[in-house]
């Protein structure tokens, strides 16, 4: 008895010693007073963190929190770093796909503000941020740290599953274009299929960030937007349809969105890709409002801005619209520059206005595009937008190519690979770009006098799950 009370004791002291040092260690960096959520919570995670000191381990983002900003706390790294007393003593390496981060040692007022792979080891906690500033915890890149030095070597962009027989995601062409570059873009494969024919099962259905495959069944109304998680895959059933309610991809990443009819979204674009999210493929659905209502009682069909990336919109018609289709939201978001990689290809727009697309800042693809009947201009390229175009098809066209309405011009490369048929003349005030994308795109690509009868043949929701 006497040597359980002694233990007993023992530990009770430790305890307490822990609990003064948290209590009374007002932790400040730069403009930053570390003050964890929980102090108690903030014991356990560190005594439950792992003993082993060596090696690479992964970075556990299951109790992650934002930090305000850009940056993300991480708590239970085993090994205390940087102190009032010592700002540089920590010795972790932070690595994202296996590619080393920093500075480490910032200010954490930095790493919110600025972010760009700053980080600081502060106590037991990791304050850090991703390199392009999206949510480490949905963006679908893995985080590894070591303490001893050792460099995280090899670690895929994107984990990809395996592929029965050598077939592609949801049975279909493989994607083309940007949705599969740095890492590949394969929705709820591998996860639970459910079929939803009502607005409540679709928001509960897509809102978590687990794989999942839902299919949508019969006539969904509704007003505003309904937020997509991560790992989705959304498959409109032969004859289904959403009228008012749209999609958003909010900072989400790796969603599929294919034969969805869209139509009538008041206030909201139909089909929204922002803040972030990346890895977003939309495919084979039909999108559209009306033109008798004026220009600002309805916005667009499919719109992608605020850092967003990596997107592919393929197949889809876009019809009866003032506004389809804008990629780069405003002349003031300069933080675009570096992303809104788009690539856009055998899309029908017909019966609309303008933006088929609207481009700023970013590097967009379009090709084998078939564009009828626009009243204003087809493709704008402004705000130092590099657009290539590929063999597509203008008709009825009032200005095919445009880069003089915005604030900047953009730049346009292949404008001589397109048809013009009864169309106006390009107003592009900037000189011929040479750039074309890296990825392997002409095995796909037709000529520009099949695109009509191709595209009108093909596009929309055609396909027959």
């Amino acid at each position: 008895m006497e040597i359980k009370n002694k233990t007993t004791n023992r530990v009770s002291m430790s305890l307490l010693l822990l609990l003064v040092v948290f209590t009374f260690s007002k932790c400040k960096k730069g403009s930053e007073v570390a003050n964890p959520d929980s102090q108690l919570n903030t014991i356990e995670k560190t005594l439950a963190a792992s003993n082993s000191k060596n090696g690479i381990k992964a970075l556990n983002l299951s109790n992650a929190v934002s930090d305000g900003g850009f940056s993300y706390k991480a708590y239970g790294i085993a090994v205390d770093g940087d102190s009032q007393s010592n700002s540089t003593i920590s010795t972790l390496r932070l690595f994202e796909n296996g590619k080393e981060l920093g500075a480490a040692h910032s200010k954490h007022d930095d790493i919110r503000k600025m972010g760009k792979g700053r980080f600081s080891h502060w106590l037991s906690t990791l304050y850090f941020s991703a390199s392009d500033n999206t949510d480490p915890r949905t963006n679908g890149r893995t985080y590894t740290y070591s303490i001893d030095g050792s460099t995280s070597i090899g670690v895929p962009p994107v984990t990809n599953p395996s592929l029965p027989d050598g077939k592609t995601p949801m049975d279909s062409e493989a994607i083309i274009g940007y949705a599969s570059v740095n890492g590949k873009t394969t929705g709820g494969l591998g996860g639970r299929t459910v079929t939803v024919s009502n607005l409540a099962a679709l928001k509960s259905a897509v809102s978590s960030n687990s794989a999942k495959i839902v299919r949508v069944s019969g006539r969904i109304t509704g007003k505003g937007y309904i937020n997509v998680g991560s790992n989705t895959t959304i498959l409109g059933l032969k004859g289904s349809s959403m009228e008012g309610v749209g999609l958003l991809m909010y900072g989400t990443n790796n969603v599929i969105i294919r034969n969805m009819t869209i139509k009538n979204v008041v206030t909201y674009s139909n089909i929204v890709i922002k803040e972030g999210a990346h890895h977003v493929w939309v495919d084979h659905c039909d999108l559209s409002s009306d033109r008798n209502h004026g220009w600002d009682y309805y916005d667009g069909l499919l719109d992608v801005g605020n850092r967003a990336d990596y997107v592919t919109l393929s197949w889809n018609r876009l019809h009866d619209s003032h506004i389809p289709m804008l990629i780069g939201f405003g002349d003031g978001n300069t933080n675009d520059s570096g992303k809104l990689n788009v690539t856009v290809y055998k899309n029908y727009f017909y019966n609309v206005s303008e933006r088929q697309p609207s481009t700023r800042f970013g590097y967009m693809h379009v090709f084998n595009n078939y564009l009828q009947n626009g009243s204003g201009y087809g493709i704008g390229a402004t705000m130092g937008a590099t657009v290539r175009t590929d063999n597509n098809y203008f008709e009825n066209q009032n200005a095919p190519i445009r880069t003089t309405y915005n604030a900047k011009p953009g730049f346009v490369s292949g404008a001589n690979t397109n048809i013009y048929k009864n169309s106006g003349a390009n107003k592009i005030s900037t000189s011929a770009s040479t750039w074309v994308p890296s990825y392997e795109y002409k095995s796909a690509l037709i000529s520009a006098a099949q695109v009509p009868a191709v595209v009108t043949a093909g596009a929309g929701a055609t396909l027959n799950f």
